[in-house]
């Protein structure tokens, strides 16, 4: 890292596709990898990258599966949650990455959270921001809480083909729609026209759609209980994941655990939170 504490733009060959991304922090910090929700890119932990780098940290955020250009796989099936595990390893192992401390928001977070249950020789520490454990987001959508369950009726709108991306692109292609869901759930305008543009590139929002199209929720009924430290990052104004799915979370994992509740914030804690959601980050890094 520069004087500056610059961000560096990267791509990153890993499991047969080129993954852009962004990083920052010294090369031989201790590796952080970040990954992105949706419809979020690696822009999304700038304030982020830059804070961990400016500590010794090397920071790294991929554009993942669909969100890099080349990166994108026509069919639905490219999207399994299989898949996306398979890349966080493989980008991993091509940055020479035995073990690293992980992050994750939003479908981010579900990939963080899955990676180090299944792989806890890999991960060193777990950092996950606004997604509870799939299995307490599963109880919750199944009736224990029943907000969870009317937000999951409105994510399962995602899974239709074609109507998501008409809706959000807009007769034009502009992502008018889009633009109007991410200022309807409290995200700025800059970080909005930031993901818009990204997502009308020809077959990005498509890409980032199948994510939940490929989606099986019967694969997360295996996943062992979490073992690495971890951190878990809720905010009350998040419209995504209620306090029932956060709190019952604590229940999926055995290693030590810290839970974190911002107060009125919005499901874009990156964005919106950032000196907050990085100093808690530091925290936890520093104390394993």
């Amino acid at each position: 890292m520069d004087a500056t504490g610059a961000i560096d733009r990267l791509e990153i060959a890993a499991g047969g596709f080129v993954f852009t991304g962004r990083a920052c922090g010294p090369h031989d910090g201790r590796r952080v990898l970040m990954l992105h929700g949706f419809p979020q890119t690696s822009w999304a932990w700038r304030d982020e990258l830059w804070a961990l780098g400016r500590a010794g940290y090397r920071a790294i955020a991929p554009d993942l599966r669909g969100y890099s250009d080349g990166a994108r796989p026509p069919a639905v099936d490219d999207y399994a949650t299989e898949r996306l595990l398979g890349d966080v390893l493989s980008l991993a192992d091509a940055m020479d990455m035995e073990t690293f401390d992980l992050v994750g928001h939003d479908w981010g977070g579900m990939l963080a959270w899955i990676t180090a249950a299944r792989h806890p020789g890999r991960v060193r520490t777990l950092g996950v921001v606004s997604t509870p454990h799939p299995l307490a987001l599963l109880e919750a959508l199944g009736g224990a809480d029943p907000d969870q369950a009317a937000a999951g009726v409105a994510t399962e709108a995602f899974r239709a083909p074609e109507v998501p991306e008409r809706l959000l692109l807009g007769a034009d292609g502009s992502g008018l729609g889009l633009a109007a869901l991410l200022a309807e759930t409290g995200l700025d305008d800059d970080d909005a026209r930031m993901y818009v543009a990204a997502l009308t590139e020809p077959g990005a929002l498509t890409a980032a759609l199948n994510w939940y199209r490929a989606m099986d929720r019967r694969a997360l009924g295996d996943l062992p209980p979490v073992a690495v430290p971890t951190l878990y990052v809720w905010s009350t104004g998040d419209g995504a994941f209620g306090r029932t799915a956060a709190e019952a979370t604590a229940a999926c994992v055995r290693g030590p655990y810290t839970f974190e509740v911002l107060d009125n914030v919005s499901h874009w804690i990156p964005e919106m939170a950032p000196v907050e959601l990085s100093d808690l980050l530091l925290r936890h890094l520093a104390a394993h």
